[in-house]
């Protein structure tokens, strides 16, 4: 007895261990069973920039099974999108793109004009569809999200958690698989002009299938990343990162980490709705990372919705 006590307890040690260097908000998950591989702070508020586009996504998707909306459809540039700040396409007041064309830049480009564009479109009103994103987080279950724009461009009110992101790629991919190959796009073309996915993890990470990169000052660089090995499939959710590089790397070393050791932790592995409530983390606000982001400053890069 005491033998299996300590192999078991070493066994613990090896799988925490390539952990414990990764501080900061982060949550590895498989998203058939649903089960927690790792997670740290999953419920402290965060700033979620641009992966609030996944619940733009997932609430257009939602418009098309349903047959109010087509791919064919046309969304159309208004005063209100146009003279939305970068990362954008910058189409002219007017002009009309395909919503697969839509879907594809929202993705890759992650264009904040677009973001309005498809909102307006769905929703009727930008103001609309914002209520259509809240009602599909109160019925998924994310109860510490909430949205007040479809991009995600700086707002002290917009806030999620790792877990309410990981419920929300977990929704899309079960509830909407044939939308997969979206998120995978190296790029996208519209016209001449050529744009590649902020993404990093699709160039570099073996088995990359997925999904979305963000960025605000106040939040740093997040990602939602999904990769398959071995026909396994799991997606890490890192927030705030420091850098684009650090949120590549850590991400990487997530995804690794849950690879090499998914048939052990899986065994012990709690589902996403059986994790634990952090009650200390309720009652903090979202972190605001200026001061480590950019300085401080608020520069007109801390309003770009990008990376």
């Amino acid at each position: 007895m005491p033998g299996r006590i300590a192999a078991a307890a070493a066994l613990a040690v090896l799988l925490l261990a390539p952990l414990q260097a990764l501080a900061g908000l982060a949550l590895l998950f498989e998203p058939v069973s649903g089960k927690v591989l790792y997670a740290e702070d999953p419920d402290l508020s965060w700033h979620p920039a641009s992966l609030t586009k996944l619940m733009t996504v997932y609430v257009a998707f939602g418009a098309i099974s349903r047959g109010e909306l087509t791919m064919e459809d046309k969304v159309i540039c208004s005063a209100n999108a146009n003279k939305q700040p970068p990362s954008k396409i910058g189409l002219p007041v007017g002009a009309e793109m395909g919503v697969g064309l839509a879907l594809r830049v929202l993705l890759v480009k992650s264009a904040n004009d677009v973001a309005v564009m498809l909102a307006e479109k769905v929703g009727g009103s930008e103001a609309k569809f914002i209520d259509q994103m809240n009602a599909a987080a109160e019925r998924l279950g994310m109860t510490r999200t909430h949205y007040v724009n479809p991009h995600g461009l700086p707002d002290d009110r917009q806030v999620t958690t790792a877990r309410d992101l990981a419920i929300l790629t977990r929704a899309i991919m079960k509830e909407y698989p044939d939308y997969a190959d979206l998120f995978a796009l190296p790029y996208v073309k519209v016209g001449k002009r050529r744009m590649n996915n902020h993404n990093s993890l699709l160039r570099s990470y073996i088995g990359a299938d997925g999904m979305k990169t963000g960025f605000i000052c106040a939040s740093g660089y997040n990602v939602v990343a999904s990769a398959t090995r071995d026909r396994v499939r799991l997606v890490a959710v890192v927030l705030g990162a420091r850098t684009g590089q650090s949120r590549r790397v850590r991400a990487s070393e997530l995804l690794d980490h849950g690879f090499e050791w998914y048939r052990w932790k899986a065994l012990f592995a709690r589902k996403l709705d059986r994790l634990p409530v952090q009650q200390a983390a309720l009652a903090e606000p979202a972190t605001d990372l200026h001061a480590n982001v950019c300085g401080g400053r608020r520069p007109a890069s801390s309003h770009r919705g990008k990376r």
